[in-house]
């Protein structure tokens, strides 16, 4: 698909996703999230959280020419809308799409692939997050980046502002994935505030 093919498709699902309520990556977030990807080039991908394929695309489009993205989702419904998407945009046979829980199917992924993750981008159920941190460690090449989206959490996860409780729970365990970040040996860790909040973790 040409160029002029591609931003109107990515204007469509940034019009489904606002109309039927699907979180993908925001505007002002999004331009963070792109100048890393640029920044890094990444040819082997892990994505948690496909949602409608969006930043899947996003990651295919930014990476290395030869980029491959494994991306993860819950929804079977949600699953099949990204298969279309992406489709249309003829870039079908570079995405491998595991549905069901992302928490299991990370359990399952070590050993069986050809290939270590040299990017993974994290942007499913933000109480996991953790857990898929400690899940993709046998799945990461030596030198990697792992990209978290939605790590400030409404401003609520380093603010002064007491989170209602609703999201008490949600903002306790992104405190935790910033902290493990910033002390896991091997790793450095940078919060980038735009958006949503990004956390761009890299082994060196």
């Amino acid at each position: 698909m040409e160029q002029a093919g591609i931003e109107a498709l990515l204007r469509e699902m940034e019009s489904y996703a606002a109309a039927h309520h699907v979180p993908i990556i925001n505007e002002r977030g999004r331009q963070a999230f792109l100048a890393v990807v640029q920044e890094e080039r990444p040819r082997r991908i892990l994505e948690i959280g496909t949602a409608i394929g969006y930043s899947t695309l996003l990651l295919l489009l930014h990476g290395a020419a030869d980029a491959r993205v494994t991306t993860l989702e819950l929804s079977g419904e949600r699953a099949e809308l990204a298969r279309s998407f992406w489709a249309c945009a003829g870039v079908s046979d570079r995405i491998t799409l595991l549905t069901g829980d992302a928490g299991r199917i990370l359990a399952e992924l070590p050993g069986k692939l050809a290939e270590l993750y040299d990017f993974v981008f994290i942007d499913a159920a933000k109480g996991q997050y953790v857990d898929y941190f400690e899940k993709i460690q046998p799945l990461l090449a030596p030198h990697c980046t792992v990209l978290a989206d939605n790590v400030l959490f409404r401003g609520y996860v380093l603010g002064e502002e007491k989170a209602p409780r609703r999201y008490r729970t949600i903002v306790k365990r992104l405190r935790a994935y910033i902290e493990l970040v910033n002390h896991t040996p091997g790793f450095v860790t940078e919060i980038l505030e735009r958006g949503d909040g990004l956390a761009v973790t890299r082994r060196k």
